[in-house]
């Protein structure tokens, strides 16, 4: 039989809806101990991220005014989204100079105040088909340029067992592809703090 059981949400709903997981389910039975320390875990990494946020807001203030960057909780975690004209020059993947800086400032963050957590670099692309440059595919220049940021971190100090890098080419949107405006915010390199918890749709346990 099903044990009784209760939702996270209900026990610490202001976590819950701080900590980007709305519309996930977590569940856990109740009076365990194992479900007592997971509370517990949660409410540490959430203030961990917290912090984290505050302090990359912070840090990177004239850029998120400038809008070349933002800082965001979404559900996948802790978001920080370059747009790819801040990082690169058009159709290349080799990281400006002047953009150093910037990631700098994000790699002190991922080696101090979330040093036990991992780390994503997701690359992005709009949906105009390669012209000039050498890449064969959106897909292939995505890969690249989040392995640039990738291997910039690595190289600034971020263990190279936090990270990973994903492409996606033009297959995630964030806008639409219809305007210079909305191309312009799809062709971006997006950091990723990844969450610990893991996240179940139900839980049995025999009696």
């Amino acid at each position: 039989m099903l044990a009784r059981s209760f939702v996270l949400k209900a026990v610490i709903p202001t976590v819950i809806a701080a900590f980007f997981l709305s519309g996930c389910t977590i569940i856990f039975q109740k009076g365990r101990r194992v479900d007592v320390e997971k509370i517990s875990r949660l409410k540490n990494e959430l203030s961990e991220m917290e912090r984290a946020k505050k302090e990359l807001e912070d840090r990177l203030s004239k850029e998120i005014t400038d809008k070349e960057v933002k800082v965001e909780m979404l559900e996948k975690g802790l978001v920080i989204t370059f747009v790819a004209e801040v990082l690169f020059d058009s159709g290349k993947a080799d990281l400006k100079p002047d953009s150093l800086a910037k990631l700098g400032k994000v790699s002190s963050v991922l080696q101090s105040t979330v040093a036990d957590l991992n780390v994503g670099v997701e690359g992005h692309t709009d949906n105009e088909p390669i012209k000039y440059s050498g890449w064969k595919s959106n897909w292939q220049l995505s890969s690249t340029r989040a392995l640039s940021v990738l291997q910039y971190l690595v190289d600034e100090g971020v263990a190279p067992a936090r990270l990973s890098a994903i492409a996606y080419g033009e297959y995630r949107p964030m806008a639409s592809n219809d305007t210079k405006e909305g191309r312009q915010k799809n062709r971006r390199v997006e950091i990723v703090i990844l969450p610990k918890v893991t996240k179940k749709a139900t839980e049995q346990e025999t009696e």
